[in-house]
């Protein structure tokens, strides 16, 4: 994509605040899914937005299954456009699969990080020996041969377990970003996602983090938040969410900035000049 990236991945900047701060989604999802969370924010930040690579806003001719089978491809993603944007340091939210994707880049980048927000975190899926991921392995296969099986399906009853609750609306709108993706695309992520294992590398990671778990994940058991808080390397906080679901920024907005606000104090983002759109002079 080179330097068409900020087009190519639909990257947009909005809010007058004086701090910077990504908004960074997680698969099955894109930018919209911040709709509802935005207006809490964008008075107080310039907020940098962006789609994932997979995101079926995304053109499915820009996916290299060669180059997104780890999830270093999307680090450098994100850092493409933190760079082109002539971001000097900046708080990161991050949501699943975001949430890793800022792990990793944090460890490359610890200067232009001030804190990573982590909501519905896992370093591994896959429980392991010691370790509950929350699935094993067979668990998972059978989910990768229903999304192959009849993706159709597979979305129609997998959206109303991962929003869980009763939140229709969230729901069809998780419903809707999930069909919009290509299902080879979404099926090849996932496979990526379930592969990684980032617990190796937890320690180097030096940026503050605010932890984000909900009270029932079907994505994320509570262990996990406790494993995060006490295997990453930087000053470590949990927050719980008294709601349930993988996708509380769509089920339950209202209580989700609420902790955001909290998560992200006023002391933790520095201003670093204008923005460019342009690599950086």
């Amino acid at each position: 994509m080179g330097n068409t990236i900020l087009e190519a991945l639909n990257v947009r900047v909005v809010g007058t605040g004086d701090k910077y701060l990504v908004l960074a989604h997680g698969s099955g999802t894109d930018q919209s899914a911040w709709q509802r969370i935005l207006p809490f924010f964008t008075p107080h930040y310039r907020i940098i937005l962006y789609d994932l690579i997979c995101a079926g806003s995304v053109n499915p001719d820009y996916f290299d299954f060669r180059r997104y089978s780890t999830l270093d491809a999307f680090v450098d993603d994100l850092l493409n456009i933190l760079d082109m944007l002539g971001i000097g340091r900046c708080a990161y939210v991050g949501h699943s699969v975001s949430a890793m994707i800022g792990i990793l880049a944090s460890i490359r980048r610890p200067d232009l990080f001030s804190k990573l927000v982590l909501i519905g975190a896992s370093p591994r899926f896959l429980n392991d020996k010691d370790y509950h991921g929350g699935f094993e392995q067979g668990e998972i296969e059978k989910v990768f041969t229903a999304m192959e099986a009849n993706y159709e399906a597979w979305v129609n009853g997998f959206a109303p377990l991962a929003v869980g609750g009763d939140v229709p609306a969230a729901v069809r709108e998780f419903s809707r970003t999930l069909f919009n993706m290509r299902p080879d695309i979404t099926l090849f992520v996932a496979r990526t996602v379930f592969n990684s294992d980032l617990r190796g590398v937890l320690g180097l990671v030096r940026t503050p983090c605010c932890i984000i778990q909900t009270a029932k994940d079907v994505s994320v058991p509570e262990s996990v938040a406790v494993y995060l808080k006490n295997h990453l390397g930087g000053r470590t906080t949990v927050e719980m969410l008294n709601v349930e679901g993988h996708l509380p920024h769509l089920s339950a907005p209202l209580q989700l900035a609420q902790v955001l606000r909290r998560a992200l104090n006023p002391g933790d983002v520095i201003r670093s000049g204008p923005i460019r759109f342009g690599p950086p002079v």
